[in-house]
Parts: C-alpha cells; sequence; structure tokens
C-alpha cells in the first residue's frame, strides 16, 4: 500500500489529519482509518499544511467536530467535504 496523506482515528470522525508536507489543492489523497487499517480515497479542497484537519463531509456552522471518536470542538464557518478545517473555522466548546 502506497503512504497515506491523511490519518483518520475512528470510523465516527468527521475529521482526518494530514500527513504530508506539501498537500495541494485537487490531490486525490490516500486516507486510512488507524481504528481497522481500512482506507478511502478523498479529494483536497485546497492547499492544506501538515497537522491540519480535513473535512470528511460538507460541514457547517454549528457542527461538532469529531476526532478519535471524541467530541474537539464546533465549527464557527462552513468546510465542504475535502475542505480545510482549522482555527478559522473550528474552536473548541471550552470558552
Amino acid at each position: 500500500m502506497a503512504a497515506p496523506q491523511l490519518l483518520v482515528h475512528d470510523e465516527k470522525d468527521n475529521v482526518g489529519v494530514v500527513v504530508v508536507e506539501g498537500l495541494t489543492a485537487n490531490t486525490d489523497m490516500l486516507c486510512v482509518i488507524t481504528h481497522d487499517n481500512s482506507d478511502f480515497r478523498l479529494t483536497a479542497g485546497a492547499d492544506i499544511p501538515i497537522g491540519h484537519k480535513v473535512a470528511l463531509k460538507d460541514l457547517k456552522e454549528g457542527d461538532t467536530v469529531i476526532k478519535y471518536g471524541e467530541d474537539i470542538g464546533k465549527m464557527v464557518g462552513d468546510a465542504p467535504k475535502g475542505g480545510h478545517v482549522h482555527t478559522h473555522n473550528c474552536k473548541t466548546k471550552r470558552w
């Protein structure tokens, strides 16, 4: 298997994490779900830096962000499937 560009921790997650440098828009990413080592394909909708999140489905303002199978925050802006999810559109619910 080729090296993945995106890792997803749990099948319930709605975001994955970019694990390569220089991911560019329109890249057909190999995505691996680490929980069971299954894989799928997703097209990057933007240039996304390593360590940043990618929406696995359309996310709208107010949606809960799920990573590691857990609630990690809420969307404060929209991100389409394959879009960049980071501090510009995702915030913690702690404060």
